[in-house]
């Protein structure tokens, strides 16, 4: 579903990402672990275009066999929409737009029904708040409307950089367990940064990202399937 080939990615003359290289298969719930700092959050924006590494011609980022930086803008925006859900740590929800609107626009912009919308939203604990607008929410909540909206339209690849990182614990796991049973049914892949060791657990396999690229941790267990 999606391969790295030698990533590599600087900022300002600093290398951030080196020759980083590792394959993702399909249905599979990867956590990425590291220092801050290490490149986490600006891996998950190469893979989905939305930032550039320094060797696009390399195609360093194939996702679904097409290599991402082969793309147009364009291009690369249709791919997103269609094929990818992004869970940003600073939420993106649109606050012109009530929170059933949020949930459903990848629905409305792929042509898709949009009876999923509300269904989501309960998923994430919001029922009865369909209505309600983003200025009305707790950051907790937020964060619970960005993962409806990601997973609504049933992605084949789901991005998450921090997706736990503004709820409590309980609510964290409800939203994990709902990642796991999204990641089931449609057989998505799923990469996702945290800092959490819990949340880590709760993924089929925890890779810790640094000097040496990506690398198990075997410290990190995963939960009883």
């Amino acid at each position: 579903m999606l391969e790295l080939r030698r990533l590599s990615k600087s900022y300002g003359g600093k290398r951030v990402l080196a020759e980083l290289s590792h394959s993702f298969r399909a249905g599979e719930f990867i956590a990425i672990m590291g220092d801050s700092g290490v490149g986490k959050s600006t891996l998950l924006n190469l893979v989905a275009g939305l930032d550039h590494p320094d060797n696009p011609a390399e195609a360093p980022v194939i996702v679904d066999g097409i290599a991402m930086s082969s793309l147009d803008d364009d291009a690369a925006t249709r791919l997103r929409r269609e094929r990818m859900g992004f869970i940003f740590q600073a939420f993106h929800v649109l606050p012109h737009l009530n929170l059933l609107q949020n949930v459903a626009l990848p629905l409305l912009l792929n042509g898709l029904p949009q009876q999923r919308a509300a269904d989501m939203l309960s998923a994430v604990g919001l029922k009865g708040r369909e209505a309600d607008y983003p200025h009305q929410l707790s950051g907790g909540e937020l964060q619970r409307v960005a993962i409806a909206r990601a997973l609504v339209h049933r992605p084949a690849l789901v991005l998450a950089d921090e997706p736990t990182g503004n709820l409590d614990p309980d609510t964290a796991h409800q939203i994990l367990l709902l990642l796991q049973q999204e990641i089931r049914s449609s057989g998505a892949c799923t990469i996702m940064v945290t800092h959490s060791v819990a949340a880590a657990a709760m993924a089929d396999s925890t890779l810790i990202l640094g000097k040496d690229g990506l690398l198990p941790a075997p410290s990190v267990k995963p939960s009883a399937q």
